[in-house]
């Protein structure tokens, strides 16, 4: 993730430290964010990184996200994760100020994911003809193509993505995108943008139906069982928690972990709005 050339990837503490301490300064724009969200280099000594810098500043407001900011909902995911040893999400931190040319205030820092210039083999979510799926991908979508064919909407079923799926039912994400899941150059799974997540109301709204009315595996199950044990109300993580969103979603939360450790299945598409549109 450093670009010091390193021999071995950094530890997330370390990252974090540059992420947290790093002398920041603005590289770009991502021109497609909903919300404002910046590309900057931060430096360490002789360590560079790249990562994106979304402004509380730069947010739009949303009638039914009222409670805090997306940026905290967005370093409570990556806690999430951590916490369960997953490591979805890119490392992701709260800083008061951002570079000091953009002039924004506090946001959110997160380590940027370089992607290949061409994909290596089918991305995690794909278009496909509808009678031609590819092997180890299932349809969540039929629509009709500009020229009237009949294509899908479809997603691989590999381990790290299952559990994306199952840390995006957990997280309430209201907006997994296709183009919220990105793939190194290494090949490794990331999912990005958990601005919209952790609503105490029922708002999951993800690409990744596919495991839909499944149990999740036993050693899943153990490892929320056990970070419900850390998010108990007199823990650290919880403290944590409750400094980025409110008390009745931390409850929220606790209770789809709770119900997912204890056995039930993952949540069905409730309403025909429960895809992103556009899926990407």
């Amino acid at each position: 993730m450093t670009e010091s050339g390193a021999a071995h990837a950094p530890s997330a503490e370390h990252v974090r430290r540059l992420l947290t301490e790093g002398e920041l300064s603005l590289y770009g724009q991502v021109p497609s964010a909903s919300n404002l969200t910046l590309v900057c280099r931060v430096n360490l000594g002789a360590e560079s990184l790249r990562c994106v810098y979304k402004p509380v500043r730069g947010e739009r407001p949303l009638w039914d996200f009222p409670d805090g900011t997306l940026a905290g909902r967005e370093v409570a995911a990556r806690l999430i994760d951590a916490t369960l040893g997953w490591d979805l999400i890119p490392e992701t931190v709260l800083r008061a100020e951002g570079p000091p040319e953009a002039e924004l205030g506090p946001g959110m820092l997160q380590v940027w994911i370089d992607q290949p210039e061409e994909p290596v083999g089918l991305e995690p979510v794909e278009i496909v003809p509808a009678d031609a799926v590819p092997d180890g991908y299932v349809p969540i979508l039929r629509a009709h193509d500009d020229d009237g064919s009949v294509v899908a909407v479809a997603h691989a079923t590999d381990e790290r993505l299952q559990r994306l799926a199952v840390l995006d039912a957990i997280l309430n994400n209201a907006d997994r995108k296709g183009g919220h899941i990105l793939v190194d150059a290494d090949g490794r799974l990331y999912g990005i943008d958990h601005g919209l997540t952790l609503h105490r109301e029922p708002k999951l709204r993800t690409i990744l139906w596919g495991w839909a009315g499944r149990t999740v595996d036993e050693q899943t199950r153990a490892e929320l069982v056990d970070l419900g044990e850390r998010l108990r109300e007199d823990g650290e993580l919880a403290a944590q928690m409750g400094t980025l969103i409110s008390a009745a979603e931390v409850d929220a939360l606790r209770e789809r972990i709770a119900a997912l450790a204890a056995g039930e299945p993952l949540p069905h598409p409730p309403h025909d709005r429960a895809i992103p549109w556009p899926p990407f």
